[in-house]
């Protein structure tokens, strides 16, 4: 485990994925399982994430364990080709809080291809929504394939865009092999508890 023993958990995905929404059901999961939880916000210009998830755990996470990192270009930089603002960020976290048990870092929205430097995450999610279509899975990009573990949210809207979810798990099988699939609805909690035992049992008992 790398930085100063305190355990990353790297959330990528498309724009509108439900990225935030997800860290918004991790977080107070995590924190009632008794774990001392950072996150980390990446942008290209701008702080509302983090502000967003700032007011959101007021009552939870210190306001300075919750941070923005404005990679001011690609959303890939901060996360893959120059992880160093986000690895300073963490280090920032540890220094005022030795304990730390989790960083969350959730990426700037980006396509199919987004992966994390394996500097920068212990453990990688990929976010996907059904509203962008049941192909996605199909169409292989990196963040699918690679993933720790693939997440299909949003799954109450399969619905109402025809995305057919049986054919969305067949073929994240077929592109992930025996990695795993988690689908969640973070409206209804539906999969999240899945997910935090995931990461519980990869990176925190690891």
């Amino acid at each position: 485990m790398s930085h100063n023993d305190v355990a990353t958990v790297g959330l990528g995905g498309p724009v509108g994925s439900g990225k935030t929404a997800l860290v918004q059901r991790l977080v107070p999961r995590l924190d009632d399982a008794g774990y001392d939880v950072g996150v980390i916000a990446n942008d290209i210009m701008t702080q509302e994430d983090a502000d967003r998830l700032r007011s959101s755990f007021a009552d939870r996470l210190p306001s300075d364990l919750v941070t923005g990192v404005e990679t001011g270009a690609c959303p890939h930089t901060g996360i893959r080709e120059d992880p160093s603002m986000n690895i300073a960020a963490i280090e920032e976290f540890t220094e005022s809080y030795p304990d730390l048990d989790v960083v969350l870092l959730e990426s700037g929205g980006d396509n199919l291809a987004a992966t994390f430097n394996p500097e920068l995450a212990d453990y990688f999610l990929f976010v996907i929504s059904v509203a962008e279509g049941d192909d996605i899975p199909r169409k292989r990009g990196p963040g699918v394939t690679e993933a720790d573990l693939l997440v299909v949210n949003k799954t109450d809207l399969a619905p109402y865009v025809d995305a057919d979810l049986d054919v969305m798990r067949q073929d994240a099988s077929e592109a992930r092999g025996n990695e795993p699939t988690c689908f969640t609805n973070c409206k209804s909690d539906e999969g999240i508890d899945t997910v935090v035992d995931h990461i519980e049992q990869q990176v925190l008992f690891a």
